[in-house]
């Protein structure tokens, strides 16, 4: 049909907002289920997959929200830039509890009394934070270990040893907020940082523990939260079609950020 047709020539970048709870793969899954029962077509199973070229550049956790940048047709190809490319997330975290997943869905592993800090304290850290750093990854994380999440052999129990520590760089990073335990950061960074490993770095570096309580992407490449990302009721056809439009002509005005030398082979652009 008609609507099939126009589908199947769409090709490009786009963003959309993920909600919280559900896994960024969830999210990738849904909205092309939602595509492919729009355009008439029948599907089952793992032939889903092989019907529609569709995938996302960049993981975002369960309990994130924000920018996911999601590549359909030939733009699959492209998703890989998004991983390099510079992002922005709003986190905000909370002092003197450490959880074992660094954010608000784990469990607490350590207290500690967080009253000496001072939004100053607070301040002068963050400067240690900025530039090219060097920062250990969660271990619950989408990184792989044999072929298999890092998160999913923890959820299994087994035992996993920390990932060393690799280059990440951060261009920004600045407090908007502080109401001790709570404390509100917005961050600019490249590919391969974890928003949760900062925090936790954060808490230990003033003599006490934090972890994140929410997280927000508000940007990926040219792509913002406010302006971009579409929300679930405009996951059609059409709107994407429109999306795919407009931000073509903002990929090409897309200022290049410089990548770091190190690779991480760890990440890769999901790809259905």
């Amino acid at each position: 049909g008609r609507a099939a047709d126009r589908l199947f020539s769409l090709s490009g970048l786009f963003a959309v907002r993920k909600p919280k709870g559900p896994t960024s793969a969830a999210v990738l899954n849904l909205l092309k289920e939602r595509l492919l029962a729009e355009a008439g077509v029948q599907t089952n199973g793992s032939k889903r997959n092989q019907v529609l070229k569709i995938g996302h550049g960049g993981t975002l956790d369960s309990a994130a929200t924000g920018v996911l940048v999601v590549g359909i047709g030939k733009g699959t190809k492209m998703l890989g830039t998004m991983l390099a490319g510079s992002k922005k997330y709003t986190a905000i975290g909370m002092l003197g509890k450490a959880t074992d997943t660094l954010d608000a869905t784990g469990k607490v592993t350590e207290e500690k009394p967080y009253d000496q800090v001072t939004k100053g304290d607070l301040e002068n850290v963050l400067q240690k934070f900025t530039g090219d750093i060097m920062q250990v990854p969660p271990l619950y994380s989408a990184l792989k270990k044999n072929g298999e999440r890092l998160s999913t052999l923890m959820k299994r129990g087994e035992a996993v040893e920390a990932k060393p520590a690799r280059p990440v760089r951060v261009y920004s990073l600045s407090l908007q907020q502080f109401q001790p335990p709570l404390f509100t950061l917005d961050v600019e960074c490249g590919g391969g940082f974890y928003v949760r490993s900062l925090v936790s770095d954060i808490g230990k570096e003033l003599s006490t523990c934090a972890t994140v309580q929410e997280l927000t992407r508000t940007k990926q490449g040219p792509f913002t939260l406010e302006e971009h990302a579409l929300q679930e009721d405009k996951w059609t056809i059409d709107e994407i079609a429109q999306s795919l439009e407009h931000c073509t002509a903002l990929l090409l005005g897309e200022p290049a950020r410089k990548k770091l030398k190190t690779e991480h082979p760890g990440e890769t652009a999901v790809i259905c």
